[in-house]
């Protein structure tokens, strides 16, 4: 199996995630490290782009999660990349610990500011991680 190159992740995953996920990959787990970033590949290129998901309403499904202290990010939608320019922006719910907002996101932005992808992550409905978390 061939590990995906981390630098064509580099429009989801942190610059220090990163570097930490190619230490990991180098260590007595690297297997199972180098199957998540694969299984990640795969999920990001069949992941909905914008709009795709938006009839289903809270039952669109949440393909990623982020994470930074209180902070959760939520992404359904991920921007069609028509400049080359990589990702930029993405759809889904958002918890700054106010309260969900639904709306635009900057995947750059979180990225900026630290938060994680959570690796862990499985796919789930809107409404099952509003009822799950609270969120109502």
């Amino acid at each position: 199996m061939t590990t995906p190159d981390l630098n064509t992740l580099q429009h989801f995953i942190g610059h220090a995630q990163r570097e930490c996920l190619a230490e990991l990959l180098t260590g007595e787990e690297g297997a199972f490290f180098a199957n998540k970033l694969t299984a990640l590949a795969d999920l990001l290129a069949k992941m909905p782009t914008t709009y795709t998901q938006e009839s289903l309403g809270d039952q669109a499904i949440i393909h990623l999660h982020y994470f930074k202290a209180g902070a959760d990010w939520y992404i359904t939608e991920k921007d069609i990349d028509t400049d080359g320019e990589g990702q930029i922006q993405a759809f889904g719910l958002v918890n700054l610990g106010y309260g969900p907002e639904v709306g635009y996101i900057s995947i750059p932005e979180i990225l900026a500011q630290g938060a994680e992808l959570d690796l862990y992550f499985t796919p789930i409905t809107l409404a099952a991680i509003i009822n799950k978390k609270g969120l109502s």
